[in-house]
């Protein structure tokens, strides 16, 4: 009988028990239906998300809904928007209650007297003429500044297949201002003109995305088993979209039969109440999903599957460590 102890030599073995100890159970929360930003292809927009509740703007009522998702079992808040930081008492609400990461698109410097410690997720959509023809301005510009050698920020760099051959240069520009960046592929949930992925480019942006791991092992956070399913859409023989995806809102999931999920996931509208679909758009067609973060927790509930090979459950523990780094469960 395979098991992980059988397939793992001692330093793997460590590194195993480390990660297996972390019990991660998150949910995502919108906290504004604000943004100071309209990029071309944000999901929660394009999919008219920003419009299904009335956010709450009674912070004590935050607060204690904040009390009941920690007693309902999450140990890691994940903030998007909209902007939170357009409403740092909400932010504060989770972070004095839950380990909370936030997302951001940098324009706004969090406080760090405020939050001195709170794991930042600042969002890039390529270089400069791309980030003008999809976010309206060169978000990096203000972001670096903001947030140059912050020990508790990286940059969630959305790769478009304009950025092939791009690539490391931008990733050169992200370490010249001290910080780490983790990649990912935007899905185009609004058919702008030139930013669709072909089989090829898929291919050749795999290709980068392993040179810039390799050759800035100190500055990208990320692992080639990632790369390989991102781009390819497939993990053990497998294709990713809705019969597969573990991000999936548990109290409205009928699935059937049910795949390996995340536990207790939810994604909260900002009215506190309202539940979306999954951890993306209500709207996007699974089958096109290149989420980033859908494809990582695809990996990490699939524990099972990977207890075939060394290779395979070495492959696991680099993506479940990629992850835990990516949320500071885990020192970089």
């Amino acid at each position: 009988m395979k098991t992980v102890s059988s397939l793992l030599d001692g330093e793997w073995y460590e590194r195993y028990k480390r990660i297996s100890k972390l019990y991660i159970r998150s949910s995502i929360y919108d906290v504004t239906n604000r943004c100071n930003l309209r990029c071309k292809g944000c999901f929660f927009f394009s999919s008219g998300e920003d419009r299904v509740a009335v956010e709450e703007y009674d912070t004590g009522k935050w607060e204690a809904f904040v009390d009941r998702e920690k007693a309902r079992g999450v140990n890691l808040a994940i903030l998007i928007g909209g902007e939170p930081t357009l409403c740092l008492d909400r932010v504060e609400a989770f972070y004095k209650r839950v380990p909370t990461f936030c997302a951001t698109n940098g324009q706004i410097k969090l406080p760090r007297d405020r939050f001195p410690d709170l794991m930042v997720g600042i969002s890039l959509w390529g270089d400069q003429a791309d980030e003008k023809v999809l976010r309206g301005k060169d978000t990096f510009a203000v972001s670096s500044k903001n947030y140059s050698g912050d020990p508790n920020a990286y940059y969630l760099y959305t790769i478009t297949p304009r950025q092939i051959g791009k690539t490391e240069g931008i990733i050169k520009k992200i370490q010249d201002a001290g910080l780490k960046v983790h990649m990912q592929l935007l899905s185009n949930d609004e058919g702008v003109d030139g930013f669709s992925w072909r089989p090829q480019e898929l291919q050749a942006i795999r290709d980068e995305m392993d040179a810039a791991l390799d050759a800035y092992p100190d500055t990208v956070i990320s692992s080639k088993y990632y790369h390989e399913i991102i781009t390819t859409g497939e993990m053990m023989g497998r294709a990713f979209g809705w019969n597969e995806c573990p991000s999936v809102t548990e109290p409205l999931d009928r699935r059937n039969p049910q795949p390996k999920r995340l536990i207790h996931f939810i994604r909260w509208a900002s009215d506190l109440s309202t539940m979306h679909r999954c951890c993306t758009s209500e709207t996007r067609d699974c089958s096109t999903c290149k989420d980033g973060a859908a494809h990582i927790s695809w990996v990490m509930v699939n524990k099972r599957a990977h207890i075939r090979t060394p290779k395979d459950l070495q492959n696991w523990i680099e993506v479940y460590e990629m992850f835990a780094k990516l949320y500071q469960l885990i020192p970089w």
